[in-house]
């Protein structure tokens, strides 16, 4: 299936991840995930006198890319067989714990969004606004609880009926990507089945949250996880960009 076969009338709901799908942040999450890991392995190494292989950008889609937060710390830091204590989500960024170290990637991850700002991709915009114009309802579902602040930035609040995000995810005791519950939660928010939605996705986690969910189609988005990798976690369409979706039919729900 292509780009083309696409027919935006026979679904009721689209969900859209967010970072990488419509916003570039997924660029800065990667520059906050390496510093923060990297400058971890430098100090354990100096304390423990053990060596560990160096984080690369690699490692940021096997291990972190498109998990919550604190799921992608103990990811990444199992693939190291480095186990730390859980701690709280309250701990400050200074503590060895597993939602210390979550919570000192936020915050370099917030320094940069509050210096920068974000611009959303340029296609991902003019299909929203295709998508918003014919009245098809549309979500965010981000594994980030940076979400709503990111949409804000990028001056596309205005555009989803709704958000979510880590922070509701964790509220409402809902498991993160791979699982499909927040993908599912969403849609029946915007009162569609699975069935009758489409999932957007750039992390094969997200892509194998949408096919373990049986929407109804399941778009991966090709930002550097590979159409290959796209594909086989569940992608029935891979595009580079979501400008290529832009001259399928954006009539609205039938």
């Amino acid at each position: 299936m292509t780009a083309a076969d696409v027919t935006w009338s026979a679904y009721d709901a689209v969900l859209f991840d967010l970072d990488g799908v419509v916003t570039p942040t997924a660029e800065v999450h990667m520059r906050a995930w390496a510093s923060m890991f990297t400058a971890y392995l430098a100090d354990r190494s100096e304390r423990t006198g053990e060596s560990y292989p160096p984080y690369t950008e690699q490692d940021y889609f096997d291990f972190v890319d498109g998990k919550p937060r604190y799921d992608g710390v103990r990811s990444f830091l199992a693939s190291r067989s480095i186990t730390l204590p859980e701690g709280s989500p309250d701990d400050p960024p200074a503590a060895e714990t597993v939602c210390g170290l979550g919570n000192r990637k936020n915050d370099a991850f917030n320094q940069v969004l509050t210096a920068d700002g974000v611009v959303p991709y340029p296609g991902s915009v003019a299909l929203i606004e295709q998508l918003h114009a014919a009245g098809t309802p549309m979500a965010v579902v981000s594994s980030s609880r940076n979400a709503p602040q990111v949409l804000e930035a990028a001056g596309l609040s205005d555009h989803f009926a709704f958000v979510m995000h880590g922070g509701l995810a964790s509220e409402l005791g809902l498991p993160g990507k791979p699982a499909p519950d927040t993908f599912s939660y969403a849609a029946r928010r915007l009162g569609a089945d699975d069935a009758r939605a489409v999932v957007l996705e750039d992390a094969t986690s997200g892509v194998a949250a949408g096919r373990a969910g049986s929407f109804g189609l399941v778009i991966g988005v090709d930002r550097g996880a590979g159409e290959e990798a796209l594909r086989a976690a569940g992608a029935d369409v891979v595009v580079q960009d979501l400008a290529e979706l832009t001259t399928s039919t954006t009539e609205g729900p039938q």
